[in-house]
């Protein structure tokens, strides 16, 4: 622990198998490297259950052991355990391979784990090349809205196949009439943004209007379809979902980043709403 210390690391420990699940729920690592055989549990027991919880399912792992035999390493791969490193170990080649780890995983994390649309830096990265550059373009903004609520009443895979239908359709809008320059990612979780030309803006923003809310019904169960459905038309407070889409030109601007443009998109969503 001192060791990765020294080296610029924050660093938790835990001696027990389930004193590593409660730290990792209260503060999900960047990264776990587990001993199998621990007072408690062992660590392929531990591993199983960060992938069943939600904010540790994607934390990558690496397993500390003395185990050499390839069914051991095979069970860990099973469990989607990233490497695998056997006693005696020169502690210089873990922390390479810590630090190699840690690399995958911050590219990993600009894309979205559900929708596997880029997100984070690389949305950034990408608008900020329009904003300096010369050509005109637009921002098509997808928010889905009542998302939480509707993820507390139907479960995570419910809400999920949500965003994964909206990317979906993105995608098919966006095959229509594909131009090479054309862009869709997230703004964040779950708000989508398509960066396109002008000229076709408009007609995307149609389709997908058009396509999102003949959908947007089908995301409830049957059972409870025609109710959540009809409450999110009489008021825009219930649990209901709403999907609320908006353009903004280049021409709105000037942008200073992401955030500015963010911003402003998420003002015309607010006025739309009012």
């Amino acid at each position: 622990m001192s060791y990765f210390r020294i080296h610029g690391y924050e660093v938790t420990s835990a001696a027990w198998g389930e004193e590593a699940m409660r730290l990792s729920q209260a503060a999900p690592p960047d990264l776990a490297i587990l001993d199998i055989r621990l007072p408690d549990i062992d660590g392929y027991d531990v591993c199983r259950r960060l992938r069943t919880q939600r904010r540790t399912q994607d934390v990558p792992v690496i397993f500390l052991t003395e185990k050499r035999d390839r069914v051991d390493k095979l069970a860990g791969l099973e469990l989607g355990v990233v490497d695998y490193i056997t006693k005696p170990f020169d502690i210089q080649e873990l922390r390479l391979r810590v630090r190699n780890t840690l690399r995958r995983a911050a590219h990993a994390a600009q894309v979205n784990s559900v929708t596997h649309l880029p997100e984070g830096a690389a949305v950034a990265e990408r608008v900020a090349a329009l904003l300096h550059g010369s050509e005109a373009w637009s921002a098509v903004e997808i928010a889905v809205e009542g998302l939480p609520v509707f993820r507390e009443r139907y479960g995570f895979v419910a809400a999920d196949d949500v965003l994964r239908a909206v990317a979906l359709m993105i995608g098919n809008a966006l095959r229509d009439r594909p131009r090479e320059a054309d862009f869709a990612g997230h703004l964040d979780a779950h708000t989508f943004v398509i960066l396109t030309g002008n000229a076709h803006a408009g007609l995307l923003r149609e389709r997908l209007e058009a396509r999102l809310q003949q959908s947007i019904a089908f995301f409830y169960p049957l059972r409870d379809r025609e109710h959540d459905h009809e409450q999110a038309r009489a008021h825009r407070g219930g649990p209901a979902l709403r999907l609320f889409i908006s353009q903004l030109e280049s021409g709105a601007g000037p942008f200073a980043d992401v955030s500015a443009l963010r911003r402003t998109l998420e003002a015309r969503r607010v006025l739309a709403a009012e």
